[in-house]
């Protein structure tokens, strides 16, 4: 049974969220604390972390980020009435893998856990040793990729990557010169194309961008092709 730790002050919200999950068979488990939650999300004991932002102790944004600084891979579902699209990026970019907005339906939040415990699934997969691309390097231009270590390299130099972020540039990476749709892309990343926002997509690739590309503007390796999508170039 996967392990749902609710990181949410408000106990009326969080014990039918609990309720509910356990009704769809997962076992959830509530901090109604910002640093309590973070402790318990440390144990690395959880399969999916559902978080709040504004929160006693510690809000979410810093327990994402601490939780990221530790490499617990474990995904992270932000839910708040606070969710203005700087803070959607804000989340992200510190390592958050989606987001559901308040007042929301109890089904959506649970098509959100699946997809994203599915999707994580198959994270995992990658570093199964009987994984085709498990132990497989990808070199193109500057930009080294090992996919069993799950590192990436710029000009030997390594940079960090968010847990989406490595996923996005590994599935580009290994699909070269294809030009994929923002709707094609977050199915194949995040894996819920009917409760996702694929803004969430722009977002990444240009995170990606400032990272892996010398003139992020004006992009060598990740380029847009106009009412296409985008492509890694070779």
């Amino acid at each position: 049974m996967k392990k749902i730790l609710i990181i949410e002050d408000d106990i009326s919200i969080s014990e039918i969220v609990r309720d509910f999950l356990e009704i769809s068979n997962y076992s959830a488990t509530i901090k109604a604390d910002g640093l309590e939650g973070l402790n318990a999300a440390l144990t690395g004991e959880y399969d999916m972390i559902l978080l709040d932002l504004q929160l006693p102790s510690m809000d979410g944004f810093e327990i994402c980020r601490r939780i990221r600084e530790k490499e617990i891979i474990v995904p992270i579902l932000m839910a708040t009435a606070k969710i203005e699209d700087v803070d959607k990026i804000r989340g992200l970019g510190l390592g958050a893998d989606d987001y559901i907005s308040k007042p929301f339906s109890l089904p959506e939040l649970i098509a959100r856990v699946k997809a994203n415990l599915a999707q994580y699934e198959r994270v995992k997969s990658l570093a199964n040793p009987a994984s085709e691309t498990s132990d497989k390097e990808f070199h193109i231009g500057n930009i080294r990729l090992n996919a069993k270590a799950r590192r990436v390299y710029v000009d030997e130099v390594e940079i960090e990557c968010k847990t989406r972020e490595f996923d996005l540039l590994c599935f580009l990476m290994t699909n070269p010169e294809t030009v994929f749709s923002k709707e094609t892309l977050y199915e194949r990343i995040w894996g819920m194309d009917a409760f996702g926002d694929i803004r969430t997509v722009a977002v990444h690739i240009n995170r990606l961008r400032e990272k892996i590309e010398k003139h992020p503007q004006n992009p060598v390796h990740i380029q847009t092709v106009w009412g296409a999508g985008y492509r890694f170039k070779i």
